[in-house]
Formats: C-alpha cells, structure tokens, sequence
C-alpha cells in the first residue's frame, strides 16, 4: 500500500480543506484564455527575470480576547405600566489584532519593517462605547446588524475587515519606509499573505493563499495542477465572484507526496492588463519558492513562507499576554 503523509500540521487542518469531501466546485466566472487556450494549457517553467529591489511580506493576526454582552436599554413603558421592562442584552466580540510587513533586501537582509496593532470591541450595538482597561483601549466598532446573517460570523467579518484596513497601511507605511534602503521607487514587490481581496489597490501585490477549499478550473484542467514540478506554475486564468482577479498556480519546492502538496494560488488584481498579470506570474515563480519553508522546521511547509513565520511569531508577540489581557476585561467589567 503507497500512501503519502500531509506535512501540514492537523491543527490547521488541510493543505486542500475538505479533502475528505474531495475540493468544492466553485460558482465563479472564470477566463481560461488569459495567457493560454484551455486546449494549450500545460505546466509552465520559470523563466529568467529580473529580481524586484526588495519582497516585502506583510501578514495579520487576530485574536478573539474575550465575548461580552453590551446591556441595551429598555424599551419605552406605558405610563400606566406598573412592571419594570426586562433589559436585553447583545452579545460583542473583544479582539486584539496585528499586522507588519517583513523586507527582504540586499542591503539588510531579512527584517522587519513596519508593525501595528490594534485592540477593538465589535458589536451590533448602537449605544456601544470603548472600552478602556489597564492593558489598553478597546475601540468601539458598531456594524450594521443583519437579522439574515448569524451572529457570530458577522462580527467576525467586521474584525477582518479592520485587519485588513490595518495590513493596507502598513503596506503602505512599508513603501514609504523603503526610500532608506536604496530600493528604487517603483521596484519592490509585495506579497500579502492572504487573498488580496480588499487589498488589489495595493500596486505590484501578490495575494498567497496557502490551501484549497474550492476548485475554479474544468476537471480536466484542474487534474493538471497535480503534474506541476517544483516551480512551475498553471497558465494565468482570470475569476470573477464577489471580486475580480487574476490567479495561477504555483508548487513550492516540496518532497514528493500528495497530488497538491506544495501547490499555493497567487493572485494580482484584476484591473492590469494581461500581459502585466504574466510578468508577476513570472516573478512569482523566480521569488517565491526561494522562501519555501522545510518540514523540519514547520509543521505548514512549504506553504507557509519563512519570512511569514517569522512575522506571525512576532505579530502575536505584540497582541500581548492573553491571561493578562482577559484579566484587565475582567476589572473593567467590574469597574
């Protein structure tokens, strides 16, 4: 019997989400023809390109310190009402969360440029105020409430569209930061971790996206990411859901195993023309799997980028002590 072990750690779950289900199908437009005919697809080879003046990494974290409920307050009486109205309460999310951008230049090598982070309370109600406690202020982020959406997952997508905000600017702080660093204007690359949705107003970006839950291409086509060697990539096809974008497919250097190990989707935006989307398709498979991690060193290889790693460490570093944390919300309540 042959079988092949999944490198990635189980609890991230799957290099190919839903594997016991097989890859979903996807309900997006997608172009096939964008560098290549569908009957002209094949794996392509690296080719030789310029190195950009510096890869700039950036990733976020998140953390979810601790759920609340927010009292409202009560509903008018009736004058001639003699019983008290029972309060309601909602319920909120307090989160911390972090993003940074990691340099990758001849001049200092790997570093860490940019850092911020965040702490805020995310909540559907409107008499909603920061919070303040002795390990810093929770900033009051009042979404709409969807009475057709749950809960839970709508605070969640609102804290995700703050830390998305976040990695923009320190993106962009990062660009700024580079003027010392001899970098040419103009000359960087940038590679979110992440899809770029949010994000594709970012110039020269790259979106990451490390697994698979959903298949875009015909079968035939899809069977032929499994033949790609290290390094080469999927012709570029273009994909419309929600947002539009230009994607390929690209097999870090891995050991031998399963189909898709080591295959991670990149993604530029959707508003550059073509032949633009295939120059970064080509950079990317000249940078990225430079910067492929080893099994030894993490349970996510190769998929999850040494400079990302090391980014992560350092973001959630600075989200702070969460028992110090939840401690402080804990007086704050009382207070």
């Amino acid at each position: 019997m042959r079988f092949h072990v999944d490198g990635w750690d189980p609890t991230y779950g799957s290099s190919v989400e839903n594997a016991e289900n097989g890859i979903g199908r996807s309900e997006a437009e997608v172009t096939l023809d964008v560098e290549l005919a569908p009957a002209d697809w094949k794996p392509i080879s690296p080719s030789q390109v310029s190195d950009p003046g510096a890869v700039l990494f950036v990733d976020g974290v998140r953390r979810v310190e601790a759920r609340i409920w927010i009292d409202q307050p009560p509903a008018a009486e009736p004058a001639t009402s003699a019983v008290s109205t029972a309060r309601d309460a909602v319920m909120a999310l307090c989160a911390s969360y972090a993003a940074g951008t990691v340099c990758c230049c001849p001049s200092r090598g790997a570093h860490l440029l940019t850092i911020d982070y965040r702490r805020g309370l995310f909540t559907t109600a409107t008499n909603a105020v920061d919070v303040p406690t002795t390990a810093g202020t929770y900033k009051a982020n009042i979404t709409s409430d969807d009475q057709e959406e749950n809960l839970a997952v709508l605070l969640s997508t609102a804290l995700q569209r703050q830390l998305a905000d976040l990695e923009v600017l320190v993106a962009t702080n990062a660009r700024t930061a580079l003027a010392g660093h001899g970098v040419s204007e103009g000359s960087d690359l940038l590679v979110v971790d992440g899809p770029l949705r949010g994000r594709t107003q970012l110039p020269r970006a790259l979106g990451f996206i490390k697994s698979h839950r959903t298949s875009y291409l015909p079968p035939d086509l899809h069977a032929m990411i499994a033949t790609l060697a290290p390094s080469e990539r999927s012709p570029v096809f273009s994909m419309g859901t929600s947002w539009d974008r230009h994607a390929w497919y690209l097999r870090l250097p891995c050991p031998p195993g399963a189909p898709w190990a080591g295959v991670v989707r990149v993604e530029c935006a959707a508003d550059i023309p073509p032949a633009k989307a295939i120059e970064l398709a080509n950079l990317s498979q000249a940078v990225l799997p430079r910067y492929a991690s080893i099994e030894y060193k993490d349970t996510r290889a190769p998929q999850n980028l040494v400079p990302v790693a090391g980014l992560e460490r350092e973001l959630r570093r600075h989200l702070g002590n969460p028992a110090l944390l939840s401690r402080a919300m804990r007086v704050a309540a009382a207070a």
